[in-house]
């Protein structure tokens, strides 16, 4: 799983908005080990202190994020959250396909599935914050 989040990462090509998608996801999976951890990197990475604070609620932001990283942190919550019928629903992966060319939108769903692996495992492992040592 290392492997696998350091390369979509790289294949991303956008530290700032990889750790945003990893924050969210990581939010919305309750993990607290990976939002401490995650939070440390974004802000080593340039994230906003803004950016940080609202993300929990980036559809209502306004213009907080663009949309390129709408985009993104609306396929991180379709794929995070599989709701209507277990599948990502074809506007909000257009939407991103619009953002992405097809190499960048592969390491972008990657990193989505790889965060969501780590929170499970932290999770069930209940590994408390605090332990991230950059």
């Amino acid at each position: 799983m290392s492997a696998l989040s350091a390369a979509a990462k790289k294949g991303l090509g956008d530290p700032a908005l990889a750790e945003l998608v990893v924050i969210r996801a990581s939010q919305l999976n309750h993990c607290a080990f990976c939002l401490d951890m995650h939070l440390t990197i974004a802000r080593e990475h340039g994230v906003s202190q803004k950016q940080l604070d609202l993300l929990s609620a980036w559809e209502e932001a306004g213009d907080v994020y663009d949309e390129r990283e709408r985009a993104a942190l609306a396929l991180t919550e379709a794929v995070t959250v599989l709701t209507a019928g277990g599948f990502v629903p074809d506007e909000v992966y257009e939407r991103a396909a619009k953002h992405f060319d097809e190499a960048r939108l592969a390491h972008l769903v990657g990193l989505i599935a790889a965060i969501n692996n780590w929170n499970r495992v932290m999770v069930a492992r209940r590994i408390a914050p605090g332990g991230y040592q950059p």
